[in-house]
């Protein structure tokens, strides 16, 4: 009964995974506004794991690439805010939305980890 649990938690973390995608994307469309419009491909391709064609990129691949997408995302988040502070950014909606974007993104990997810490202690549940 618990084993069914548990692949339907992976199931779980893997669809929140999706939807942290699909919400980043569209936080990226946003933010870049009409330039995403004239070059499409680049947001189809966001979403798409680097490597080979048909290549399924390891579980540890894709967690590691997705904290370097929330760092990367809480960097530029900083830096914007830094700008702002020194005056070199006037566009105070773009600073908000930089850090709404790291909001989410930081969020949304704070809810993956607690699926994937339940699904293990799951597991170990499993074992005894």
């Amino acid at each position: 009964m618990r084993v069914g649990g548990t692949a339907g938690g992976i199931n779980q973390v893997m669809a929140l995974r999706q939807e942290i995608l699909q919400r980043s994307q569209a936080l990226q469309q946003v933010r870049t506004g009409s330039a995403s419009e004239a070059s499409g491909t680049d947001a189809a391709q966001a979403g798409t794991p680097t490597g080979a064609p048909g290549q399924v990129a390891g579980f540890a691949d894709t967690l590691q690439n997705a904290m370097q997408d929330v760092s990367a995302v809480q960097k530029r988040s900083s830096d914007m805010q830094a700008a702002y502070e020194r005056g070199e950014v006037t566009d105070v909606a773009k600073v908000m939305l930089a850090r709404q974007e790291a909001g989410v993104a930081f969020e949304a990997t704070l809810q993956v980890r607690n699926k994937l810490l339940s699904a293990y202690q799951d597991i170990l549940r499993m074992g005894g």
